[in-house]
């Protein structure tokens, strides 16, 4: 069955980075577009980051780009984030995300925390 496991969130001060992972299986990893959410206490789930099979495409939200880096490795099915210049509004709990036969995929979340 399809598992997506995240890891690497934690507490971070602002301007500050950190990376997180998506370890993928039960599922052609590869032929798939990933996605990176997260959701804000009190708020609604939102697209942080897209990034196509080949990883030819990449999208962002606005609120992320320059900061954000999504990128993949095909041969570890795993999909990263690389947050930098982190600000407080940053704060969420962040997921991975795949649609497979038309049905979403979601992993447990990591929790980010950035605060001083």
């Amino acid at each position: 069955q399809v598992q997506l496991v995240e890891s690497g969130g934690g507490l971070v001060q602002p301007g500050g980075s950190l990376r997180l992972s998506c370890a993928a299986s039960g599922f052609g990893f590869s032929s798939y577009r990933m996605n990176w959410y997260r959701q804000a206490p009190g708020k609604e789930r939102e697209l942080v980051a897209s990034i196509s099979s080949t990883a030819a495409i990449l999208t962002y939200a606005d609120s992320v780009k320059g900061r954000f880096t999504i990128s993949r490795d095909n041969f570890k099915n795993t999909v990263y984030l690389q947050m930098n210049s982190l600000k407080p509004e940053d704060t969420a709990v962040y997921f991975c995300n795949v649609v497979v036969v038309g049905t979403s995929r979601w992993g447990q979340g990591t929790q980010v925390t950035v605060s001083s």
